[in-house]
Order: structure tokens, then C-alpha cells, then sequence
């Protein structure tokens, strides 16, 4: 009989996750290339030292390939070509860094892990470069990251002033008590089409979700999507510093990555403000993180 520290061997009819990771494209399967941009520096909350990346590639190994709802093996059909991490993002140079990674090979899309909301901006920016006026964005936050300066609380107003048209930007399930009625304004003001956490949960995610990519993608533009962890409620995300009671649920949030990503017009999704050494004992906050990415490599397999 094993002992309680042993490990079981791993069962061949039981392929996990992890085993999607490789290191090149496979041919017959859409690519998705999987990046870490751990940013930190400008946090305005004071983070571990933890990698959330490593962390939710380690998280990987507990879920298995099969989709049971939609009788789909991901190994079927997708390949996640591991790019590994930037280095230094937030330091001198880090933008072009990221640019360097994101633009080295074409995918079906681009899986960005953060890191903060810092990431957002790194990434997009140089997803777009001089063509940022061309994508479209959606966030699932309960911020409207519309503040000065240069921190995890901006990277939404840095990209309307790089370019993004602020008419192309969707904010979905902002948060009551967790922004202030001159960010409102300055969202109302730059165009930005904002549905807060009680229309998502009057409406129904779907059809929010279905809104936005009509409104983000119009033109057919490409859409980056940016899932900040603290939308969903604090219960389910504690390793997230500023999530806040009734936030979306875990299901919400599956819900919605899936539908985005099997939208062909969705080119990157990023995953961010996730510390990992504030979260719980069972790994929640890293397991939910791991379940998105899958659930966005169910979308991605699934696309027409």
C-alpha cells in the first residue's frame, strides 16, 4: 500500500493537461502560444515573490484533456507551444521585450499569464504596435483601470492614449464601491461601453459576452481579452488582493472565456492579478487560473 507522501503512477488513459505543452507548432492542430509577463513593480498592492506563471503551468497537470461537454479531446486538436517567460517586463525595455515574444510566430492565439493588470498594457501594445487604433479590447474587471501614472491600476487609460479607440473598448462587470464617479465619467468620456456586475447578472453572461464581441470586433478588428482575476468573487479568487464579495462566479467566468475565445476575431487572452503566495491552501485562485486556460483551449478547438 502506498504511503501518504507517495505519488501514484500516472495512468495512460488518463492524460493530463500538461501534456498539451510542447515546445513547436503540430501540424493539424490550431496553435496557441502560451507567455508569461510576470509585472509587479508598479503594483499597487505589494506582491509575493511567487511566479503565478509557473504556478498555473504546474496547475495544468491536475486536469485532464477530455471536455465532457463538448466530447472534445483538446489533444485532438490543439497545441500550446510553451514561449516561456519575459524577462523583466516592467524593467527598461520590457514592452519591447514582450513585442519580441508575442510577434516571433503566428497563433490562433496568444495566452498571456501575469502578472498584474500591467501585463494588459505590455501586451497589447505590442500586439498592436502602430496599428492599436485597429483592435478592439474587453475586460472582465471589477476596475476600469482608467487612472493616471503608470501602474496596474492604468493600463486601459495608457492604451486610449496610445491609440485605442475608446468606442471599441467593452468593461465588463465592473464592480459598485471599487471605482469613483470620475473614472466613470473619464470611461463615459472616452466612449467605452461599460456593463456593471448587476446588468451581467441581470442580462446573463452570454448575452453580455455576445454584446461586447459585436461591439469590440466591429469591422471584424481583432479583440484582445483581458480577464482580471478580481472580477470574480472573493470566495473563489483569494490569492487575488482585490477581489471583492459578488463578484462573478467560477462558472461565469468559464462561461465567458470559452465563448470569447472561440470567436476567431479574439487574438490574445491575458490572466492577471493572481498572487500566489496569498492564496489559499487548496490552490484555488492557481486552479481556476489553469481551468480558464483550458476552458479558452476548448474555445480555440472549437472554432469554425
Amino acid at each position: 500500500m502506498p504511503s501518504m507522501g507517495s505519488v501514484s503512477a500516472p495512468d495512460p488513459q488518463w492524460p493530463s493537461a500538461a501534456s498539451l505543452v510542447t515546445d513547436q507548432p503540430l501540424d493539424a492542430r490550431r496553435c496557441v502560444n502560451l507567455i508569461g509577463v510576470s509585472t509587479y513593480l508598479t503594483s499597487l498592492t505589494p506582491r509575493s515573490w511567487h511566479s503565478t506563471p509557473a504556478a498555473v503551468r504546474e496547475a495544468l497537470g491536475r486536469f485532464s484533456t477530455w471536455s465532457y461537454r463538448d466530447s472534445l479531446d483538446l489533444a485532438d486538436v490543439v497545441a500550446v507551444v510553451d514561449r516561456g517567460d519575459v524577462f523583466e517586463p516592467d524593467g527598461e525595455g520590457g514592452t519591447d521585450r514582450v513585442a519580441a515574444v508575442v510577434r516571433q510566430s503566428t497563433a490562433d492565439l496568444h495566452v498571456i499569464l501575469g502578472g498584474d493588470n500591467a501585463a494588459t498594457w505590455h501586451a497589447l501594445s505590442a500586439l498592436g504596435g502602430d496599428d492599436l487604433s485597429e483592435w478592439g479590447l474587453i475586460t472582465l474587471d471589477a476596475h476600469l483601470d482608467l487612472r493616471d501614472g503608470v501602474s496596474n491600476g492604468s493600463p486601459v487609460r495608457q492604451l486610449l492614449d496610445a491609440g485605442l479607440d475608446g468606442s471599441r473598448v467593452v468593461q465588463i462587470a465592473i464592480a459598485d464601491f471599487a471605482n469613483s464617479p470620475f473614472y466613470a465619467a473619464r470611461a463615459a468620456a472616452a466612449g467605452i461601453t461599460v456593463w456593471p456586475r448587476g446588468v451581467v447578472s441581470e442580462r446573463g453572461i452570454a448575452a453580455v459576452v455576445d454584446d461586447a464581441l459585436g461591439v469590440a470586433g466591429a469591422g471584424n478588428r481583432p479583440i484582445y481579452v483581458d480577464v482580471d482575476l478580481d472580477v470574480a468573487d472573493r470566495a473563489v479568487v483569494p490569492g487575488c488582493p482585490a477581489a471583492v464579495p459578488g463578484g462573478l462566479s467560477a462558472d461565469d467566468l468559464r462561461t465567458a472565456v470559452r465563448q470569447l475565445a472561440n470567436d476567431g476575431r479574439v487574438r490574445a487572452i491575458d490572466f492577471t492579478e493572481v498572487d500566489v503566495g496569498r492564496d489559499s491552501d487548496d490552490q484555488r485562485t492557481v486552479r481556476l487560473v489553469a481551468l480558464l486556460v483550458l476552458e479558452a483551449l476548448a474555445g480555440v478547438g472549437r472554432r469554425t
